[in-house]
């Protein structure tokens, strides 16, 4: 009981680490899809702006995959050094998860702000746009913790980051018109598809995976 309150204890400290890291990465994905819908209306692009939210979104999503696996990965590896149970749950933890955070929430998101939205997952249709960038970011995981200080927190930040990016981008991209009339519910929804499967995938997920005897409770 004592090593299950401990653990506890300290995914909680880790989420509260961690979280001036998400709001900036949150904020800052948000920014920067206005200013490239800035830059289409101003250069009189807006009509392309579908289409090339849908070509920048195969570019973030990947990217989101890599950097959830490195985050994921370092996480675990931090606790537990076990390879196999470190590149499954690298695996799980950025495939499956960023497809919730990429896919299925903005859809059901886009649904909710009344938009047609239209259902692509990468995985099964571009399987190898994602698995490569999941590999490279296991191994960067597995490496990452004897080059950085705080591994978890930086890998974490910039993940976020495009996280807010490609949660936008696939609005945009699938049936959101109009995103900044929609700003609102659109916050709302970046932080609930950014915050619940990024912190889960980061935090949650590889130190519930990690063995009781991980020593959560002395590493802070």
């Amino acid at each position: 009981m004592k090593q299950k309150n401990n653990k506890a204890k300290y995914v909680l400290l880790e989420l509260i680490n961690h979280l001036p890291f998400s709001i900036f990465g949150v904020v800052s994905g948000i920014i920067m899809i206005g200013l490239l819908t800035f830059v289409a209306i101003v250069s009189g692009g807006e009509g392309l702006l579908k289409h090339a939210s849908g070509e920048l979104f195969h570019v973030f999503h990947p990217v989101h995959v890599l950097l959830s696996a490195v985050a994921t990965t370092a996480m675990y590896w931090k606790h537990e050094r076990s390879l196999w149970k470190a590149i499954i749950i690298g695996l799980l933890g950025s495939i499956l998860i960023c497809g919730l955070s990429d896919t299925v929430f903005p859809i059901l998101g886009g649904i909710i702000l009344g938009a047609d939205m239209h259902i692509h997952i990468c995985l099964f249709e571009h399987s190898l746009l994602v698995l490569p960038f999941a590999i490279l970011g296991i191994v960067v995981g597995l490496t990452i913790g004897n080059t950085l200080e705080r591994p978890t927190e930086y890998s974490h930040s910039m993940h976020v980051f495009v996280s807010s990016a490609a949660s936008i981008l696939y609005l945009l991209s699938y049936g959101l018109d109009s995103w900044v009339y929609s700003l609102g519910g659109v916050l709302i929804l970046t932080i609930l598809a950014v915050m619940i499967p990024c912190c889960l995938s980061d935090i949650v997920f590889p130190l519930t995976c990690a063995h009781k005897n991980c020593g959560c409770a002395s590493d802070h």
